[in-house]
């Protein structure tokens, strides 16, 4: 019976230098990591793959400010934000692992979970939000942001202010019966990408996305 193997990969791990942000270069640190896990599933091992998404996030976070700003586009909310990214990263593993299976004659579905995370909605992170996200903002800025959105603001040694939500500790994979059901069947599996899309259940059991980070 051959062993499974869990395999997590940084976000930052994505991102080489200042000089290499784009998505092309995103993609191309995705190829190199996937060549060495390639040879893992040589080996006969099932893998599944998670990842970070922090700069990810902070991308699209900024790209929709300066879009507000512009053109008074929407903001993005945070459960979006790691949605989009579960589907961008997990779609260059896809293209990666096709491609570098293709050349090693290897013949294994892949798959990308957008994976949803149960939060408890009474977490003691929701009444002290600590996480930095996004970019940096003057005082004038970060009172119109409180005001309008209700964010919470802190000040970043001197370099400015920035947005803080709340780091809830995770309890429960709500795709978790999907991911087993998948890797069971050989599926090579990209999952829980910045730990799961932060959701709560309401008091009718249904699912709600918050503005916070696993």
């Amino acid at each position: 019976m051959s062993k499974t193997v869990v395999i997590a990969v940084g976000g930052n791990s994505l991102i080489i230098d200042g000089d290499h942000q784009t998505v092309p270069d995103q993609y191309a640190a995705v190829a190199a990591t996937v060549r060495r896990i390639a040879g893992i599933i040589e080996k006969g091992y099932k893998v599944v793959i998670t990842h970070g998404n922090g700069p990810q996030v902070g991308f699209i976070l900024l790209r929709s400010e300066v879009a507000r700003k512009q053109i008074g586009l929407h903001p993005v909310p945070m459960d979006s934000c790691g949605a989009d990214t579960q589907g961008a990263i997990g779609y260059q593993f896809q293209t990666a692992f096709h491609n570098e299976f293709r050349r090693r004659g290897i013949n294994l579905p892949v798959a990308t979970i957008v994976t949803q995370t149960i939060v408890d909605r009474h977490d003691e992170a929701f009444k002290n939000p600590s996480k930095p996200v996004g970019g940096f903002y003057t005082k004038k800025e970060s009172e119109e942001r409180i005001a309008q959105d209700g964010w919470d603001m802190v000040e970043d040694a001197g370099r400015g202010w920035r947005r803080v939500v709340a780091s809830p500790a995770p309890k429960e994979i709500v795709e978790l019966e999907a991911i087993k059901r998948l890797i069971s069947s050989g599926t090579i599996v990209i999952a829980c990408g910045g730990g799961g899309i932060p959701v709560v259940k309401d008091t009718r059991g249904n699912l709600h996305g918050v503005e916070a980070v696993i």
